[in-house]
């Protein structure tokens, strides 16, 4: 049965009078992965932006477990966000401190633990995402593909309820970007966390995608959230099945006037 996590509701987006999306409605269910995709330009990011607290929309709000987010006091809201982990687009580490102390940052400023206690938690976090042995690497000193990971293990310091992730494969090779699907799924069974990714990564979408939504930045609204499979196979909405395919979908016929 479905339970209802997030749901973004009568949703805009704007940067002053420019509306990037406007009237989005959609649910994430709990231990769900949802992707929020569409063409360049779209406001993908931007949402994401919004759901975690960066930008404030131009209407509407977003819901955890039915309380507003963007209608709670400041207090409540940073309370709220303590519930988030958040993988940047480049990972977004610290590059003067170790992966160690990248990933200790929140667990110093949000608990009462001991140094030992941290710097355990911090050889756990990095062991799950694969990169046991890495705690006193600087990121100038590993792969890209290590640099997401290490972002990732920093985003599940604390044990999040949800997990954003934004455009988690950019920059990595297809096998990379695979080893990283692996890793997300594996994160979300044991963790039993929600996950929202933004991407565009049709082979990630595919492999680890529960649901979805599909913004359009020309009518600049959402035209469907569903299975990303189910929508590439069955939508009947030209544009999405079209983006799915990569541009490969048939065009409606016109309806020809008999003479």
């Amino acid at each position: 049965m479905a339970d209802p996590h997030i749901t973004v509701k009568d949703l805009t987006m704007s940067y002053g009078d420019f509306v990037i999306q406007r009237d989005l409605d959609f649910t994430v269910n709990r231990g769900d992965i949802f992707i929020i995709m569409g063409g360049s330009g779209c406001g993908k990011s931007t949402l994401l932006k919004i759901m975690i607290g960066l930008k404030s929309p131009a209407v509407g709000d977003v819901f955890y477990e039915g309380k507003s987010f963007w209608k709670a006091s400041d207090v409540e809201r940073e309370q709220m966000s303590r519930n988030f982990g958040v993988l940047f687009q480049s990972g977004a580490l610290w590059s003067s401190m170790t992966l160690a102390e990248n990933i200790a940052l929140s667990l110093k400023q949000y608990t009462d633990l001991e140094a030992k206690e941290i710097a355990e938690l911090c050889s756990l976090k990095l062991a799950l995402v694969g990169l046991a042995g890495f705690e006193d690497y600087y990121p100038n000193e590993i792969s890209g593909g290590m640099k997401k990971r290490a972002g990732l293990a920093r985003a599940i310091a604390m044990d999040p309820e949800i997990l954003f992730f934004d455009e988690p494969s950019a920059g990595l090779d297809p096998i990379s970007s695979r080893l990283l699907d692996d890793l997300i799924l594996e994160l979300r069974d044991s963790l039993g966390a929600t996950v929202v990714i933004v991407t565009h990564e049709l082979a990630s979408m595919f492999a680890i995608a529960d649901d979805s939504v599909f913004l359009d930045p020309d009518t600049k609204t959402m035209l469907a959230t569903a299975n990303p499979k189910y929508l590439r196979d069955h939508s009947d909405n030209f544009v999405v099945r079209n983006f799915l395919l990569r541009g490969d979908a048939q065009p409606p016929q016109e309806n020809k006037l008999n003479n």
